[in-house]
């Protein structure tokens, strides 16, 4: 019933959280991957086999999903529902509005949550959706089944959306990143605030480097955002040479 596309961290979560009730297969171009989607519930299968599941999940890089999209749109049967997971919803929705075929429905969702924070369970975690191109009636059952898992789901535009992501999300991965290239780690003279900055770089560094860029590359509003915070660095350093 639900083709996934990609397998990576995300990837075997979603697995893991949805084979218990529903058949779940995989087509991944990573290698030696059979037995852990075994493990995790799910079962290897070819790009045409995923691609015939009523409900397709796309769990590829944000820079992989145009290509994705080109690969899969011709495999697709009328009233297919096609999500994406990326952190990014403008772009992603956009492509998928144009490459894939009028007949197939999409559903454009940002899961706020990943293995190191719901490896247990989602429930309790934030899933942001955007109805790009969907029935009610088929819109209404997934919500409700996300809300019945005890996930706060968050309905919004791909543009709302990445207008806060820039903040929440690419902002802390650039502080966290930042603090990486700092050489920031545990010293037995410490605060709690510092102990939560060592939190925030211990998040971002257990994502890939390209999850990193692509959450900037793609973001249109993620730039502005991070300018105005080294903006805002500038004028407090600029305050404490003065009185130095």
């Amino acid at each position: 019933m639900i083709g996934l596309i990609g397998y990576g961290r995300f990837g075997r979560l979603t697995v893991r959280h949805m084979s218990p009730e529903f058949k779940v297969v995989v087509h991944t171009r990573a290698v030696d991957k059979d037995a852990d989607i075994n493990d995790a519930g799910g079962r290897l299968v070819s790009l045409e086999e995923a691609c015939a599941q009523k409900i397709v999940i796309l769990c590829v890089p944000i820079s992989a999903m145009p290509a994705t999209l080109e690969r899969i749109a011709p495999l697709l049967a009328p009233r297919t529902i096609v999500a994406d997971v990326c952190s990014v919803k403008e772009m992603p929705a956009r492509w998928m509005q144009s490459l894939l075929p009028e007949h197939v429905e999409i559903l454009a969702t940002h899961p706020m949550f990943g293995p190191d924070s719901a490896g247990k369970s989602p429930a309790g975690h934030k899933i942001v959706l955007c109805p790009v191109r969907i029935a009610p009636h088929r819109y209404k059952r997934i919500r409700q089944w996300l809300a019945e898992k005890q996930l706060v789901v968050i309905e919004t535009t791909p543009t709302q959306h990445d207008r806060k992501i820039a903040v929440t999300l690419s902002l802390t991965h650039f502080i966290g990143r930042s603090l990486s290239q700092f050489g920031a780690a545990p010293l037995d003279i410490d605060t709690e605030g510092y102990r939560r900055l060592l939190h925030i770089l211990g998040v971002v560094n257990n994502d890939t480097w390209q999850l990193f860029e692509d959450m900037h590359r793609f973001n249109p509003y993620a730039r502005e955002k991070r300018q105005a915070f080294m903006d805002a660095m500038a004028r407090i350093d600029a305050q404490l040479r003065a009185i130095e």
